[in-house]
């Protein structure tokens, strides 16, 4: 994380090869979601300072683009289609058996820090649906059963490197 007392120098370095200029927030904020996996209030306060925009403006931009988070995401990071064609095909059975699996809501970290889970309205993956992703890789036709397989796969995999 951050710390704007000690001048990140991650922070430092991204404003000022993108240059403190109002025109280039969008770019800063996507070096810092990631280097960080989500944007930090104190980076949002350095940046307010070296951009001249206040503060609420960066957050309101921030909370406008999905792309952005102020909470850390997971080391993986699962999203659950809930577009059209995925409800339809069972996309919420799958969130909810994503949900029980890990423990977790919508919008939330496993305690662990290794599983995040949000939901997304369209992964443009209709003709697989319903769809889910872990880190961006995609999971068509998905079935309770295959998210319990994929999640014992993942929390396997990561057993066996700690």
């Amino acid at each position: 994380m951050c710390d704007c007392n000690k001048k990140d120098d991650f922070l430092i370095q991204i404003v000022e090869e993108h240059g403190a200029d109002k025109s280039n927030l969008i770019q800063i904020l996507n070096g810092v979601q990631e280097h960080y996996g989500y944007i930090p209030k104190e980076a949002i306060i350095y940046i307010s300072d070296k951009l001249n925009i206040p503060a609420s403006e960066i957050y309101g931009v921030v909370t406008f683009y999905s792309r952005f988070s102020l909470k850390p995401k997971g080391k993986y990071n699962i999203c659950v289609c809930q577009g059209t064609a995925c409800y339809v095909k069972g996309g919420e059975r799958i969130l909810e058996k994503v949900k029980s699996e890990l423990g977790i809501e919508v919008g939330e970290t496993t305690a662990d820090g290794k599983f995040s889970l949000e939901p997304t309205r369209c992964l443009g993956a209709c003709g697989l649906a319903p769809v889910f992703t872990i880190n961006n890789k995609v999971y068509g036709n998905a079935t309770v059963d295959l998210v319990q397989k994929v999640l014992k796969e993942y929390k396997e995999k990561d057993n066996n490197f700690i």
